[in-house]
């Protein structure tokens, strides 16, 4: 059996200790160009143990998968999300408490991921024989108050779940999504719940019971989603904390393999004399590199952000062979479209792209930028990127700005920091010491148009520039950031991140912990300029990672595979009304 199956096999503590010790004791004996594939083969980031059942029909839509709490048995389907799975968990327990006749109202949950209904503790006999009944076979059920208690008879909160996993069992989404069910007992004329919600705990006995949509009950939806529960009034007043505002999304992307693009770009170096090879770095094949990361990246959006209310994508007129550019949710921008007649085209200057974003026609107000390297890691909430009252947070990195004045051989992202320290130091009298994390960047439309009107000199230059110049501005990735704050707009926020090089050979041990764990809200796969021997390894380390994380396709692919129902079970047909949503973090060992 090879090393790395050994290795993928072995708990989590085993293979830690013995990654750590090839890391630090092998690997830098060997020769530097080699150090990245050995890594990547030791290294397995490959599919996960699982226990296929025996050959029933059963077997063709479920397989056993362990996970941090043991086998359990999942059923398989390619397309399932979080949200989505969360959303077939509650539906299940009102339908079936409403076929029992048990009365219930829908509370929102503490928790992101989980949903919540109240139950009256008279009825709580009842509806335990119920859940038991419900999660015979494949459901899983937890006593979560008091906890470690195993009595399910005297629970104050049980939560249920049904486990799906991916058709390879790399995620499996369990008692992270699952429903929870409160009893709530009567008490000196009130209602009192068993534990605290974002709401109240304690309601009048005659509060009106109203519906609501699922958005009344926490972020973690689709805006679109006009799906209503039973709940009490009070239960549909939104807490000074909830944001309100649509938040759209905009990725960039290019196809570098593309011949005619490619044609574009060898006819635009050839009329842009200033291009040298000191500054290669505004031009290599590296930064035009596509090696599917926006099928990931969108993914990573649509299983851990479902509150998104609008996706564009703004290409050269290039349009990724996989999508499904006939999703609703999903639009397509030409560079022609934002650059009009201003600026250069064709352009391959991410920076000059970035002067013209704001220009998006139906773009919100509030949105998140992001490249196509950039992931979200696990299921989060708006209020990471942006304040309920509307501030965009911004998140500095350790990482400084060259204090030295701007140099002809300075690297394209430290001329563009220096100009933008240039511009903050003459508007505001302040020295910009920071870099930015390579995260989604939170943004604002009025934001960015006041900097073009503000600088209009700088932001123009930029725009008209091919490629990268020593004289850009780096409008979206730094220079808003700090404008903002220093405008009374923008809060430094807090991000669990992380940011590798795929060249580094240190870094397949980082995303064997990442896969393992899942603790990070968002990170960045950066390739670098490498030669191709090394960018054969990146390419293959992002094949066997990225599939691993995220699983589940997102909607907008082409090629998703229908996802697998089970037929034996008339319960699990309950359809999802979400709309599909993304992954959680219930790691598999």
């Amino acid at each position: 059996m090879p090393l790395r199956r050994i290795l993928r096999m072995a708990p989590w503590q085993v293979r830690s200790r013995i990654l750590a010790g090839v890391q630090r004791r092998v690997l830098p004996r060997v020769s530097e160009d080699q150090r990245l594939g050995m890594a990547r083969r030791i290294v397995s980031l490959s599919h996960p143990p699982r226990l296929p059942l025996m050959r029933t029909a059963e077997a063709a839509v479920t397989m056993r998968v362990r996970t941090g709490r043991g086998w359990v048995t999942a059923r398989r389907d390619p397309a399932a999300s979080p949200a989505g799975v969360r959303r077939d968990n509650l539906d299940r327990v009102v339908a079936a408490l409403d076929e029992a006749g048990i009365d219930w109202f829908r509370i929102p949950a503490k928790s992101l991921r989980t949903t919540a209904v109240a139950v009256l503790v008279t009825d709580r006999a009842a509806t335990i024989r119920l859940l038991e009944a419900l999660t015979t076979g494949t459901g899983l059920m937890d006593v979560v108050k008091p906890r470690k208690a195993k009595n399910r008879k005297t629970a104050e909160v049980l939560r249920v779940c049904w486990p799906v996993t991916d058709p390879n069992g790399s995620l499996v989404l369990a008692t992270d999504v699952g429903c929870e069910i409160e009893f709530w007992a009567e008490r000196d004329g009130v209602l009192a719940g068993p534990r605290p919600n974002p709401i109240a705990d304690v309601i009048a006995l005659d509060e009106p019971v109203v519906h609501a949509s699922e958005s009344a009950f926490g972020p973690f939806s689709s805006p679109h989603d006009v799906s209503a529960y039973r709940t009490k009034q009070i239960f549909t007043m939104p807490g000074p904390d909830r944001i309100a505002f649509p938040i759209d999304v905009v990725y960039t992307w290019v196809d570098g393999s593309d011949p005619s693009w490619q044609a574009r770009k060898a006819a635009a170096q050839g009329t842009n004399a200033w291009l040298d090879t000191g500054s290669r770095l505004a031009h290599n094949s590296a930064r035009y590199t596509s090696r599917d990361e926006l099928r990931y990246s969108l993914r990573s959006l649509h299983c851990f952000a479902p509150w998104v209310n609008h996706i564009y994508l703004v290409t050269d007129d290039q349009v990724p062979d996989w999508l499904d550019t006939a999703q609703p949710g999903l639009t397509l921008v030409s560079h022609r479209e934002i650059f009009g007649d201003t600026g250069r085209l064709p352009t391959f200057n991410s920076q000059a792209i970035e002067s013209r974003l704001h220009r998006i026609p139906g773009l919100s107000e509030h949105f998140l930028y992001l490249n196509d390297d950039v992931f979200l890691g696990r299921p989060l909430s708006p209020d990471l990127f942006f304040t309920p009252g509307g501030l965009t947070r911004f998140f500095p990195s350790s990482a400084q700005v060259d204090s030295a004045p701007r140099r002809p051989d300075d690297p394209p992202a430290d001329s563009a920091g220096k100009n933008n320290r240039e511009l903050i130091r003459t508007a505001f009298g302040r020295v910009l010491t920071r870099k930015m994390m390579h995260t989604p960047h939170p943004s604002r439309l009025s934001i960015i148009t006041e900097i073009e009107q503000r600088f209009t000199e700088y932001v123009t230059a930029t725009a008209g520039h091919q490629f990268r110049h020593p004289e850009d501005i780096a409008l979206l990735s730094s220079l808003q950031q700090y404008y903002a704050y220093l405008t009374g707009r923008a809060a430094p926020g807090t991000v669990a991140y992380m940011y590798a090089d795929l060249a580094n050979p240190a870094t397949p041990f980082k995303l064997a912990r990442l896969l393992r764990h899942r603790d990070l809200d968002t990170f960045c796969l950066n390739d670098t300029d490498s030669d191709e021997a090394v960018a054969v390894e990146q390419a293959a380390l992002l094949g066997e990672f990225l599939p691993a994380y995220l699983p589940f396709a997102s909607p907008y692919e082409r090629d998703a595979g229908p996802p697998v129902r089970p037929q034996a079970d008339r319960r699990a047909e309950i359809p999802s009304q979400s709309g599909g949503q993304a992954p959680t973090n219930t790691p598999v060992a």
